[in-house]
């Protein structure tokens, strides 16, 4: 009985703890609240289509993608690999948040307009309004992939 109860209340505190997650503790969130890496894009905004590709070498293809500022780009991801992947745009500092709650619950799925996992064979997409000049990282945060260096970054040029 006793385990039981323990089981219950560990079940209990996963679910909370996804739930406060899932609600935005790092920027990007839900919506179309502008983050320091852009805002979620509209499809009839699509400026262009960048396909990108992500292996079990732990790799991006490509790695390196430069953007206008202004620009939204339809990102068409898929997963040629035999494991699962995730495409996440970020800042460094959301990306490696991002990286140590990953590692605490590998198997969270992402509901956030900035974030795709993708199970092998799959394909998805993220639109993505870049508004701000800079760098904007992109890296796979399954515990050992980021490590490993799965990770990329867009240029954003100033207009």
């Amino acid at each position: 009985m006793k385990r039981t109860l323990s089981l219950i209340a560990a079940s209990a505190l996963t679910a909370l703890s996804f739930s406060s997650f899932a609600a935005g503790s790092h920027g990007g969130g839900h919506g179309s609240a502008e983050s320091a890496i852009g805002q979620p894009g509209k499809a009839g905004k699509v400026s262009r289509t960048i396909n990108v590709d992500m292996a079990d070498t732990m790799r991006f293809t490509p790695a390196a993608i430069s953007v206008k500022q202004g620009e939204t780009i339809k990102f068409v991801i898929k997963n040629s690999g035999q494991v699962k992947h995730e495409f996440s745009l970020g800042t460094d500092d959301e990306l490696k948040e991002h990286y140590e709650t990953m590692k605490k619950f590998p198997d969270m799925e992402h509901d956030e307009p900035s974030k795709v996992s993708l199970a092998p064979g799959k394909q998805g997409q993220i639109i993505w309004h870049f508004t701000k000049a800079g760098e904007v990282k992109f890296a796979c945060l399954y515990p050992g992939h980021f490590d490993a260096g799965m990770k990329g970054q867009v240029t954003v040029v100033k207009k």
